[in-house]
């Protein structure tokens, strides 16, 4: 709380300070040319069209798989039929495949008897025999329970994290920061003490049958321990399966899945770009990450950052706008299970020795936007973050707000080149009901609220292209 009202606090002073000695903060001209964004946005996007042939035509864009390739090739086309100078950055991604449907029963319990389980494979996963996996349930909340518990309670067992999200968090991004980690530690910190597998929690804040997927990570293993499966199984069974414990002491789970890892497969950035007319070497990029989970088509996740990004320059073309700075619009590969794409596009420019100015990141969904986040090296911020403050009495005609956080994962590895990252801010209340599952369709993302976050990054492109930071 703290934090929260030092930082408002230190905007507030910035705001009144730039008002009293910054005439050029911004002008009328401006304001008029914001309303103009909006009004294009609104009436002549794209963003939702585009998304609707990604989800629908396309599907869900897993890297390394056709529909992956499919999207790489239709956001390459989108570009240059917009007159975009287009490239594709190649990268080695990983390729994972689900397989069949994984299943999972609890096997003939006291209270109950033999239940089946709403559950996903987590991504990365290794799968089970032929057979499946048999074994008792030791139910935990944390890694740090499996470590004080052992390997003689762990050994030969299915350990169950049921840490739930917290609730009480209004930024429903830091309660799955507070949970998430069970989900992509927990199967290596459970086979180093002997576990045979994990079933996890889903990762939202809703009660339901939905089974929510995403990235399991190996690297803490231990030297010469093998891995083992992991699932995610949905709140509702989570619950049910808890309280089976509760009541029985114990029982047994079997699950079954055949997903693995295929060889690293070729993929591609898809990178559009239009020079700027007085500071080419000054880059504002936009992006969103191009790949998504199999289960469902990506729609939240991240279709609706994709098509913001193409969008942004789709509106300043129509307004006839002719960026001073190059604007360079970024589809990356691989954000969900491996981030080839971000290591791959940041080692590139640094190699290159490129400047951004300012990177913004969509991947909060497609729900209405309520400003952006900034972050940057310390000194950086305090320079640069003030000229952004100074233009929030623009953005917050339209509900728009500036506070210090987290960027993207994608454009995160671009802080050392001392420019300024924002990630887009939408009202997040909905979002962990869609991400990582099958829900995440494009009729569960509103066009109104898409076409406001096309129109609120919009604005802060001109405002970075026309000011500079």
């Amino acid at each position: 709380m703290k934090n929260i009202l030092g930082l408002s606090l230190l905007l507030l002073i910035t705001t009144v300070a730039y008002s009293q000695t910054d005439n050029e903060a911004y002008t009328d001209d401006d304001a008029l040319f914001i309303k103009e964004i909006y009004n294009t946005a609104l009436t002549n996007g794209q963003a939702y069209n585009w998304l609707n042939y990604m989800t629908n035509k396309i599907g869900g864009r897993l890297a390394g798989s056709p529909q992956a390739a499919a999207a790489v090739e239709y956001t390459r086309q989108i570009m240059d039929t917009m007159g975009m100078h287009v490239t594709l950055q190649g990268c080695m991604v990983p390729h994972w495949v689900r397989g069949d449907k994984e299943m999972a029963r609890v096997v003939n319990s006291r209270s109950m008897g033999t239940i089946d389980l709403d559950v996903l494979a987590l991504g990365n996963s290794v799968g089970t025999d032929k057979l499946g996996v048999v074994a008792p349930v030791i139910e935990v909340k944390s890694l740090d329970e499996v470590k004080a518990l052992g390997r003689k309670k762990i050994e030969g067992k299915i350990v169950f994290f049921n840490r739930p999200m917290n609730p009480t968090q209004l930024r429903t991004f830091n309660a799955y920061g507070g949970a998430v980690d069970q989900r992509v530690h927990g199967a290596a910190v459970a086979a180093n003490y002997g576990a045979v597998g994990v079933i996890v929690r889903s990762m939202t804040l809703r009660l339901d049958d939905i089974p929510h997927t995403g990235s399991v990570i190996y690297n803490q293993l231990d030297k010469g321990v093998e891995p083992i499966p992991a699932l995610a199984v949905s709140t509702l069974d989570a619950n049910l399966l808890s309280n089976i414990l509760a009541k029985d002491g114990t029982t047994d789970l079997f699950f079954k899945m055949n997903c693995r890892m295929l060889d690293p497969a070729p993929s591609y950035n898809v990178i559009g770009e239009i020079k700027g007319s007085e500071f080419p070497d000054e880059i504002i990029m936009i992006g969103g990450h191009l790949d998504s989970w199999d289960v469902g088509t990506g729609a939240h996740d991240d279709g609706a950052g994709c098509v913001h990004a193409m969008d942004v320059y789709q509106v300043l073309k129509r307004l006839n706008y002719k960026p001073k700075r190059t604007l360079r619009v970024v589809m990356f590969m691989n954000e969900e299970n491996g981030l080839a794409g971000a290591l791959e596009y940041a080692k590139q420019s640094n190699a290159k020795k490129e400047y951004h100015l300012a990177a913004i990141e969509s991947d909060r969904g497609g729900f209405s936007p309520r400003g952006f986040t900034m972050e940057a090296e310390n000194a950086v911020f305090l320079e640069k973050s003030k000229k952004a403050i100074s233009w929030l009495p623009l953005l917050r005609s339209y509900g728009l707000e500036l506070e210090k956080g987290g960027s993207g994962a994608d454009i995160s590895r671009l802080k050392g080149q001392k420019g300024l990252l924002f990630g887009l801010n939408p009202d997040s209340q909905r979002y962990f009901d869609y991400h990582h599952t099958p829900i995440d369709v494009w009729d569960a993302v509103n066009e109104r609220e898409l076409q406001l976050g096309v129109a609120a990054i919009t604005s802060l492109v001109y405002l970075i292209d026309k000011y500079g930071l």
